[in-house]
């Protein structure tokens, strides 16, 4: 049994941060917070090791604690489950709701598609299968705003990063590195595989919520088709 209570860190008076080994058990762990809310708790922010839990008040703050602790240990004796989803700020849970798949249409002519294929031991054509024929999911955001970390079940298109990194990436290039994959929201220095490119807005301050990725969000690519 882990020493769940060393894990779960005070961070000011309203939150605690609990530090996981890695981005699955947070997966579950937030995932877990949704289905089953906490009362007291106001919102779960998962990172890639850590998920950040804040207050409605400090009152709140023993309380709390003793349910993240019997739910950490609950979660420790249950097999995991597949694809769960998971939660960040604007996704509270909501009863009965179905889930929502984000499809974001690409077209895969990444500079970096043939050294993914190459890297994977796969043709181009079978990178690109194995892309759209993945349910990825929003563990996490970061990096710039609508800049999701999406993880697959399998894992199976895990590339290193560059050995160089590029000076500028252009708005909605997708992307593979470190067993994510992910869509750049603008224009940024960076350092992933480019394996296509979507017209899609990741991050649009008009909109309501701005980022058309959060964490928790499932996400399927399709194939774009020439016009």
């Amino acid at each position: 049994m882990d020493d769940w209570d060393a894990r779960i860190r005070p961070a000011g008076d309203r939150a605690m941060l609990i530090t996981l080994d890695d981005p699955r058990p947070v997966q579950r762990l937030a995932s877990a917070l949704r289905v089953h809310a906490i009362a007291g708790v106001q919102d779960v922010l998962p990172a890639a090791e850590t998920v950040l839990v804040t207050l409605h008040a400090v009152s709140y703050g023993v309380q709390v604690r003793r349910e993240l602790l019997a739910l950490l240990d609950r979660l420790d004796q249950e097999p995991p489950q597949p694809d769960s989803a998971d939660v960040s700020r604007g996704t509270a849970p909501v009863e009965g709701c179905a889930e929502d798949i984000v499809e974001i249409p690409v077209r895969y002519d990444g500079a970096d598609l043939p050294e993914v294929a190459r890297l994977l031991d796969l043709s181009v054509a079978d990178v690109i299968a194995a892309h759209t024929g993945t349910l990825w999911r929003c563990a996490f955001v970061g990096f710039a705003p609508g800049f999701g970390y999406l993880t697959s079940p399998d894992g199976r298109l895990t590339v290193p990063r560059r050995d160089r990194a590029r000076t500028a990436i252009p708005p909605g290039a997708v992307a593979l590195a470190g067993g994510y994959s992910a869509v750049y929201p603008r224009g940024t220095p960076g350092g992933w595989q480019l394996i296509g490119r979507t017209e899609l807005r990741m991050w649009a301050v008009e909109r309501d919520p701005p980022a058309l990725v959060r964490a928790g969000s499932a996400i399927r690519f399709v194939e774009a088709t020439e016009e």
